[in-house]
């Protein structure tokens, strides 16, 4: 009997009034609540014992109780305790060999995080204590051994009631080809909001405010890509100089969402994100999340030991193959996880489903993707994350994007991930980039990347969209930045400058930084415009960097990981300039919904290629169509290219689909070129054209031109960075 005279169950132990530990079940993995106990599971392959700590309060030094699970089963350390509920804070003490020279790195001194935790109980709080050797033993440093405890310290998890009202909630499912990615921060977004509630600035909850997805509907999205929302670490070095871990590639969990941005503290985070979710989906509007799988935030061998490292080192992290007392960093952050562990893969699979299944998220954008691909050391697009991802009934359905590269031996692989991938595509970025800038001999180049890249994507059987093109991203200078200054400024992160891309190929129209002169001004807003609109009229996936449509600055910082403030905060108060440009971006995003010619499920068949009658036609500005020589004409500036409106592939119901023919010019020559626009008798065929009229909506910005050339007349367009859009009437 237990102390109140209740028989204990066959196989329960008592081990405080009111609570048993039973043998319990080692999957799943984590802490699960069945509505009479909680049900703990852990795998460490090369533990001795494993203890579960239960703490009542989060300000608790110690735990209230501590239970050694009962069971293990294989690499599975498990125990069931009854009376337990949603909210209870608890971590493990995990013994084994501290042995580091051979990949061990046990110390139960150190409480440590459930990998599956879905809520952090408690945030870390930093302290000497929470790292597994002695700092200050500066000869042996991770050698040694620290036996301080880190209790009261320590990051918490804390058992969650999954339940919620999602109601009717589904995903949008919208096509690849129609989707319009908008990458956000939610603490960015709505911190400065002016129409957000002061209590849920900078919360998933701001995130839902109306105002909010009142602007991403004007502004033609459909689809809302975060920085990571898997709960994150502080790095101590950061917080001692006053700086954050703004953007969040730190993860101290793969379950659990960041409690900052939670509104009501820790214990809100998961409903709130949740709610944040229904209200997005409500709008019509796609959640996909940036993670970060290839590594943690223990960081190098002299990090902390906070969770995985503690739990069973040799299995969660690649370690050097010639000492394993080293690790293997193809990340730059001094650790790389192992997916070639069959429980690693396991941890990531689970965590991708749970976050599709219990947060409704639509889909997951990869930190450092290649760095997934290596199972053993080397890029291996054939390695089991990949074939485990293509045949999960789950995974398989939501949308996957990749950060193709690592900073590993072999890692830039766009281009090369598997066909039901679809790719950040840098090389157009640094195409489109580099041309609007004025850089000499990319005509070829960027006319490839405008109609989609099939030079990396249609050999392998993937479509347009495939390439996520983008010109901006949180990493690197915004929109505003890239036409103001030349060189990154990036004092304030406080690493002398040092930090950060040094190639950004940006300019800044002859003045670094801010300027009241309104000819670099012009330049700059000109540029601007060309910018975006090429992303919004190439093929593939366009992609937004949130903020570049308020003209938002960094003041040229280039890597504002660490800047959560104003710097990195999106500034609402538009200037009547400001203002202007969000209105082109506007009228840019719903004239490419309203035109399917911009959004192609397939590559455009050139004029001439055998048995098609041919999607473009590219244009040189002599009224001809280009040859093989003219793409490699390094002295020519301007090029234009005519795409085919009738006709178009159906659409995924299977209608057929028309559209208007479109002329597209470019110039980016520093003098005025004249276009001689096509005849009468059309180079391509079907199109009708007794006109040619500038297309008003997207007219130098203006939305108010109404002219219109004869088939053959001329258009001049203006000297340096000026683009124009014609349709056939």
């Amino acid at each position: 009997m237990d102390a109140s005279g209740t028989p204990l169950e066959s196989g329960s132990r008592q081990v405080k009034k009111g609570l048993q530990i039973r043998p319990g079940k080692p999957y799943p993995r984590g802490a699960t609540w069945d509505g009479i106990g909680v049900n703990f599971a852990l795998h460490s392959e090369h533990a001795d014992k494993v203890e579960l700590v239960l703490f009542e309060d989060a300000q608790d030094s110690e735990p209230a109780v501590t239970i050694e699970l009962p069971e293990r089963t294989g690499p599975m350390w498990h125990g069931y305790v009854v009376n337990l509920r949603p909210g209870q804070l608890y971590g493990y003490r995990v013994h084994g060999p501290y042995d580091p020279a051979n990949g061990h790195r046990f110390n139960p001194n150190k409480v440590l995080l459930d990998p599956y935790a879905k809520a952090i109980g408690r945030p870390l709080r930093w302290d000497d204590s929470l790292y597994g050797y002695d700092v200050d033993d500066e000869e042996q440093l991770d050698l040694s051994y620290d036996d301080t405890d880190s209790a009261p310290y320590a990051p918490l998890g804390a058992v969650v009631e999954e339940t919620f009202a999602w109601g009717n909630d589904r995903s949008p499912e919208i096509p690849w080809e129609d989707t319009i990615i908008y990458e956000a921060h939610v603490k960015g977004m709505t911190k400065k909001h002016p129409e957000v509630p002061e209590s849920q600035q900078g919360t998933y909850l701001g995130m839902a405010c109306e105002p909010v997805i009142d602007h991403l509907k004007k502004l033609g999205v459909t689809t809302v890509q975060l920085l990571p929302v898997h709960a994150k670490m502080h790095r101590r070095e950061l917080l001692e100089k006053g700086l954050r871990e703004y953007w969040g590639y730190n993860t101290l969990s793969y379950f659990a969402p960041e409690p900052e941005y939670a509104s009501g503290g820790p214990a809100t985070a998961v409903r709130d994100f949740k709610m944040m979710v229904r209200s997005l989906h409500d709008a019509g509007l796609e959640v996909i999340i940036d993670v970060v799988y290839n590594h943690t935030c223990e960081g190098s061998r002299l990090g902390p030991t906070l969770s995985w490292r503690g739990i069973d080192n040799r299995t969660y992290y690649k370690l050097n193959p010639d000492d394993d007392r080293y690790y293997m960093d193809y990340t730059g952050t001094g650790n790389t996880l192992d997916p070639g562990d069959s429980y690693v893969l396991q941890m990531i699979m689970d965590s991708l489903r749970y976050w599709v299944t219990e947060m409704h998220v639509d889909g997951f954008r990869f930190d450092l993707a290649s760095a997934l691909a290596r199972e053993l050391y080397d890029v291996d697009m054939l390695g089991s994350f990949f074939k485990v991802v293509q045949q999960d009934p789950i995974l398989s359905q939501v949308k996957l994007i990749a950060e193709p590269w690592d900073v590993g031996p072999g890692g830039y692989q766009v281009g090369s991930f598997p066909w039901q991938w679809a790719e950040w595509n840098g090389r157009y970025r640094d195409a489109i980039r580099r041309f609007w800038r004025g850089d000499d001999g990319l005509t070829g180049d960027v006319a490839t990347r405008i109609a989609g890249s099939s030079d990396l994507y249609e050999r392998s059987g993937r479509r347009p969209f495939a390439s996520i093109n983008f010109v901006t991203a949180h990493d690197g200078f915004t929109l505003e930045d890239l036409v103001s200054y030349e060189e990154k400024h990036n004092e304030e992160n406080l690493e002398d400058n040092e930090d950060g891309h040094d190639h950004n190929y940006s300019t800044n129209c002859g003045v670094e930084g801010p300027t009241d002169d309104p000819q670099v001004i012009e330049c700059r807003e000109r540029r601007k415009r060309s910018l975006m609109a090429t992303l919004m009229l190439s093929q593939g996936v366009p992609m937004i960097l949130g903020g570049d449509e308020l003209s938002h600055t960094r003041r040229g910082n280039n890597n504002p990981y660490c800047q959560d403030n104003e710097i990195s905060w999106y500034d609402w108060d538009l200037d009547e300039r400001e203002e202007k440009f969000l209105a082109f971006v506007q009228d840019l995003t719903n004239f490419r919904k309203k035109h399917p010619s911009f959004r192609r499920r397939h590559f455009l068949a050139p004029v001439g290629e055998e048995g098609s009658t041919g999607d473009v036609l590219w244009w040189h500005p002599e009224g001809r169509e280009m040859t093989q020589d003219d793409w490699h004409d390094e002295e020519l500036r301007a090029f234009g290219y005519l795409l085919r409106g009738m006709d178009l592939e159906p659409d995924p119901q299977g209608r057929p689909r028309r559209d208007d023919s479109f002329l597209v010019l470019m110039n980016q020559g520093d003098d005025s070129v004249p276009f001689e626009l096509p005849q009468e008798t059309n180079e391509l065929e079907d199109v009708s054209c007794s006109a040619w009229h500038l297309v008003p909506e997207l007219a130098d910005g203006e939305g108010e031109a109404d002219d219109s050339w004869g088939p053959g007349g001329t258009l001049r367009a203006a000297a340096g960075l000026d683009w124009a859009m014609l349709h056939a009437g």
